[in-house]
């Protein structure tokens, strides 16, 4: 019965055979990956990219080199607001909304959560990125 346990155990804990994605070239971090940077590569890795329609596109994180495999947080969507850029900053609450300008103090993708200076009062806030640019501070 513990034979077969630990056999059991080995079996499902090993990765299995299949082809993961490696850059055929390097791409330095904050460059967008395009199909022709990618090949596959065979072997029993866990916890690497295989779906070449989920990177290509997505900006790299890191310096991603030739043949090393590609993980999920070597790549994230690419940003929308880059450090300095002015940014409109907007507040919503009930009925109330205020509008302000404001100088992002990092860069982000949408959905991701930045600190922005206002502008008029010199103060840091922190903000979600939207789709457009802005910053929707809470």
């Amino acid at each position: 019965m513990k034979y077969l346990l630990a056999l059991l155990i080995t079996v499902l804990v090993q990765p299995a055979w299949a082809d993961f994605l490696v850059p055929l070239r390097t791409i330095r971090a904050k460059e967008i990956i395009q199909p022709t940077d990618l090949t596959f590569k065979g072997g029993s890795l866990s916890g690497v990219l295989s779906d070449a329609n989920e990177v290509v596109g997505m900006e790299a994180r890191v310096a991603l080199y030739p043949g090393r495999p590609l993980r999920p947080g070597d790549i994230g969507p690419p940003a929308i607001v880059e450090r300095n850029d002015l940014v409109k900053l907007s507040f919503h609450r009930g009925g109330l909304t205020i509008v302000a300008e404001g100088r992002s103090l990092g860069r982000g993708s949408e959905g991701e959560w930045i600190k922005v200076m206002n502008l008029a009062s010199r103060s840091t806030v922190t903000g979600r990125v939207n789709a457009d640019g802005s910053i929707e501070v809470r």
